[in-house]
């Protein structure tokens, strides 16, 4: 389940992601109502086996079995938080009814290691939306240099001014230049940060390694926070909205 939201004083309308359909929004009828149909079982980020059937209008939710509740996920509210930012991630870049197989999997993967409480949770955060743009076509270029194309590696500087309007790294030489144009028509600075090459390095063994192993990976302090800044900055300036999630996630993290 990606999403659930009232509808009358009884209904529920739910949002699910499944394998072979994509997203696809259910009517649940009389569903805070009964207690038998129903009852504990539509609940965020479960797996459920469903039955609904077509007509005019949404289709209607007939039969709900759960397969797998993540009870730990709900009962904690950091890794509620989590796994609501990535819901809706999907579900705000997701079309009804397109079939995304691999990021389904990926889903159910973080969800998975996120109940089970084994890989930190930034971790799990970072590997998610690196894979995440991999599978939704934007995909940051973290190996040249955006302008002149010198490889990341034979940059002198080892932190590296990443440009978030370009999509990529920028070399030191290439920086100036860059900071200098202006765009009358803009309202506001460039949105750039900057990550060390140790952390662009993480970044990118997430891109190419399998799930398995890209949750092995160990950051320091500095890669972890820059990672999840970069992450959290790129992902949503690309989906062109900021996740209200997000703001939420963020605040948690603060608090904790």
């Amino acid at each position: 389940m990606l999403r659930r939201i009232d509808y009358g004083d009884y209904d529920l309308i739910i949002t699910f992601f499944t394998p072979d359909s994509g997203k696809v929004s259910v009517i649940a009828k009389s569903a805070k109502r009964s207690k038998k149909r129903f009852a504990g079982i539509l609940e965020l980020f479960s797996v459920l086996q469903v039955v609904f059937s077509r007509g005019r209008g949404l289709p209607v939710l007939q039969e709900a079995t759960l397969n797998q509740p993540f009870i730990k996920i709900r009962t904690d509210i950091k890794k509620t938080a989590y796994a609501s930012y990535w819901a809706e991630l999907i579900n705000e870049w997701i079309e009804e009814g397109e079939a995304q197989v691999r990021l389904y999997e990926l889903f159910l993967y973080v969800l998975g290691e996120l109940d089970i409480g084994n890989i930190p949770e930034p971790v799990l955060s970072i590997l998610f939306q690196m894979k995440f743009m991999s599978i939704s076509g934007f995909y940051p270029n973290l190996t040249h240099c955006n302008l002149c194309g010198i490889e990341m590696e034979n940059m002198k500087k080892n932190r590296i001014m990443f440009d978030l309007e370009g999509g990529g790294i920028v070399c030191e030489k290439c920086v100036s230049p860059l900071l200098s144009t202006h765009d009358p028509g803009r309202r506001g600075p460039v949105r750039r940060i900057y990550i060390s090459k140790g952390t662009i390095k993480q970044l990118l063994w997430f891109e190419n390694g399998n799930l398995e192993k890209s949750g092995r990976v160990r950051f320091s302090r500095q890669s972890l926070r820059e990672g999840l800044e970069f992450s959290e900055a790129f992902v949503p300036y690309h989906l062109g909205k900021m996740p209200r999630s997000l703001a939420f996630l963020r605040q948690i993290r603060r608090d904790a």
